[in-house]
């Protein structure tokens, strides 16, 4: 990789999906502003309303992944940058829910379109060290969230300022990756380095293993994501500032991302899947009992659980299906957000009734509970195959 700038792109992607991340804890904090006691939309609507964040990231992820390879992963980069730009000048000019949704929609692409980008970008940088890095490139997600929180707790909270200088602050990541990006060398995607054919490429997304983790990735991103977005509905009536527990809940993701690399050595990622279904369960329900300061206790627990999904779910696809590509990480990160798109809505409808806050927590509570079941499955399976390779 010569004349590769690793260290400025790898910083340029971390702000990329900090942009990316902040969006998500600011639609958070847009729900009480647009909600009944705002606009008016009914937590239902709200729940419609920012669906496309999440369908928008799948379409271009799916859309994303195979032109990765095709038009390289400087054009899609700039495709983010674009939609971003859009989508936060919209959604500073949102006033009912249509208009919201369309602001969401260009959010939403643009989020897709970094993660198309910039997953393969990372695993391509570094070959040998691809759930470590991966790991670490998504603290800044949380990361990312945390920041965005405690913007738009300062902007609207403490300083009074309107919701619309909270959405500006969007603006501040988005140029400084813009500019990050101008002029760089970009390297070729790995599945490009190692000259695997499209039609493998396509061929290897059909590999039972990769289905099932596909149908796998549909149930961590609802338990993390679905929880994490409604945050303020959820836990309203629990704590004052619901807002600063979803940055306390990413500030010990992005911790737990940071130090990945001694936990991968140690369970391998089939086994960090494992743990990580546990401790989400056990947070999940554990917020449906408690109050006040108890509250943070089960938000850490859900913390911890939540922390390796996301990455330790591609970086496993990454290390064990490399021939899947560009196209395999976009499948399966486009289906984690298409899986929260649906889950919104439904969320809305339990919370929008009678005692809806606790029986939403407990629906959202048998994902995970699925998840053990599955990963426990998983971790045998890759003793047993690793065995088999020894041999």
């Amino acid at each position: 990789m010569e004349n590769v700038n690793k260290n400025r792109l790898f910083l340029a992607s971390c702000l990329a999906l900090i942009t990316t991340a902040m969006t998500f804890a600011i639609r958070a904090r847009l729900e009480t502003v647009f909600g009944p006691e705002g606009v008016g939309l009914t937590l239902e609507q709200i729940g419609y309303a920012f669906a496309p964040a999440f369908f928008g990231f799948t379409i271009a992820m799916i859309i994303g992944g195979p032109l990765v390879d095709l038009l390289g992963i400087k054009k899609i980069t700039w495709m983010a940058f674009i939609t971003h730009a859009v989508g936060i000048v919209l959604t500073i000019m949102a006033d009912s829910m249509t208009s919201l949704f369309i602001a969401t929609l260009f959010v939403g692409i643009g989020n897709g379109f970094v993660e198309a980008a910039l997953n393969p970008l990372v695993a391509s940088m570094y070959p040998d060290e691809k759930t470590k890095m991966l790991n670490r490139f998504h603290v800044w997600f949380p990361g990312g969230i945390v920041i965005g929180a405690i913007l738009g707790w300062l902007t609207m909270d403490v300083m009074d300022l309107s919701w619309q200088v909270m959405v500006g602050t969007l603006f501040i990541p988005l140029l400084i990756y813009g500019f990050l990006f101008v002029g760089q060398k970009i390297p070729v995607t790995e599945r490009v380095q190692l000259g695997v054919s499209n039609k493998k490429m396509f061929a290897s997304v059909l590999n039972p293993l990769f289905l099932f983790m596909v149908a796998c990735m549909f149930l961590t991103a609802a338990s993390e994501l679905g929880t994490t977005q409604r945050i303020e509905s959820l836990l309203k009536e629990s704590v004052a500032q619901p807002l600063l527990v979803l940055a306390f809940i990413n500030g010990i993701m992005a911790l737990g991302r940071l130090f990945a690399g001694k936990v991968v050595h140690k369970l391998k990622p089939s086994g960090m899947l494992l743990y990580s279904a546990i401790f989400t369960f056990i947070g999940l329900w554990m917020l449906t009992v408690t109050s006040g300061g108890m509250t943070f206790v089960a938000a850490a627990v859900f913390a911890i659980g939540i922390t390796f999904f996301w990455p330790t779910m591609l970086g496993f696809v990454a290390e064990y299906l490399p021939e899947t590509g560009a196209l395999g990480l976009s499948i399966m990160g486009g289906a984690g957000m298409f899986s929260v798109s649906i889950v919104l809505p439904i969320m809305g409808r339990l919370m929008d009734g009678e005692g809806g806050i606790t029986e939403a927590l407990r629906t959202m509570s048998i994902l995970p509970a699925i998840l053990i079941v599955a990963f426990l499955g998983l971790s045998i399976y890759m003793k047993k195959r690793n065995k088999t390779a020894e041999v």
